[in-house]
């Protein structure tokens, strides 16, 4: 008996030009939600007095490494491939509602938690060139959103989204590249070690609580 192997659908692939404009109008609303949670809760910090300090002094003998820089930033990678990996209505909607309750609950922890960094600004001389990249991403960090790190959040959200949909060596290198975003946010100082902890944290119970329960069963 000849044994036919169970068709797999591909990792990535074309998801059609409906899907691609639905996803991008549902992430541009992510995007303005982001925008005034994090802008908001930076601006309304801004005005306080309270700082709450969420590091260790053994934390400020991290290094910065600007070539870190690169995979703080390659976040934007992971959002370029989302309605690639995710080509479903259901499954796109559903990655959508958990960045957005990411996007809540840490807002929350930026206003009970107002903090702000302990790192030494960055020196032109420790940049080299990377200066340019690390100053983009410095600027779109803001200044007092610390505690739980979005960036660390989105990026894990992402990997344990396209993750099942993958084979087992993309998965290893998809959590290798979550790792590498989380490590980055701190050794750019743009992060201290809790916010990254936290921001991976958030990221599991919100795809516990919103993506899980909207995926499509298995047989």
């Amino acid at each position: 008996m000849t044994i036919v192997p169970e068709k797999t659908e591909p990792f990535l692939a074309w998801p059609g030009w409906a899907h691609l404009r639905e996803a991008a109008l549902l992430s541009l609303a992510d995007t303005l939600w982001f925008l005034i949670v994090y802008g908001g809760a930076d601006r309304l910090t801004a005005h306080r007095e309270l700082r709450v300090p969420v590091h260790v002094s053994a934390e400020l003998r991290i290094p910065l490494v600007p070539w870190m820089t690169v995979f703080y930033i390659s976040i934007y990678g992971l959002f370029l491939l989302a309605p690639f990996v995710l080509r479903t209505r259901r499954e796109f909607r559903a990655a959508v509602v958990t960045m957005a309750l990411a996007i809540t609950l840490a807002g929350i922890g930026f206003l009970l938690f107002p903090a702000e960094l302990a790192f030494a600004p960055a020196r032109e001389e420790q940049l080299g060139v990377w200066a340019g990249l690390f100053h983009l991403a410095d600027d779109l960090n803001l200044t007092y959103n610390l505690v739980p790190s979005l960036h660390v959040a989105f990026a894990v959200i992402c990997v344990a989204l396209f993750s099942p949909r993958a084979p087992r060596p993309v998965q290893i290198l998809l959590w290798l590249w979550a790792l590498l975003i989380a490590a980055s946010t701190v050794l750019t100082h743009q992060h201290h070690v809790l916010d990254a902890v936290t921001g991976w944290l958030l990221a599991l119970v919100c795809v516990r609580l919103v993506a899980r329960p909207a995926a499509p069963a298995t047989s």
